[in-house]
């Protein structure tokens, strides 16, 4: 995860840890421990090189930094998600 540093956390959630549910898009929550100055572009560098990776499948990134709003899905990612 250099895009965001080492010292940042990912953890997979939604419907790709159910290994019932049929295709879907990769969300990831990316959380950083220091503020971030500017995130949407580093939010879709993140997406775009894990995208590339992934035979160019759909992929969310959700940021947290302790600048950034905390919203419900970040809690929701972070009670249902599996860290990576």
């Amino acid at each position: 995860m250099e895009q965001a540093g080492v010292a940042a956390t990912v953890r997979l959630f939604g419907s790709r840890l159910d290994d019932a549910a049929k295709g879907g898009d990769v969300d990831l929550l990316v959380e950083i421990p220091f503020p971030v100055a500017d995130p949407a572009p580093l939010v879709a560098r993140i997406a775009g090189r894990i995208s590339r990776a992934l035979d160019s499948r759909k992929v969310d990134v959700v940021l947290a930094a302790p600048n950034l709003m905390s919203l419900p899905i970040h809690e929701v990612a972070r009670r249902e998600g599996c860290l990576l």
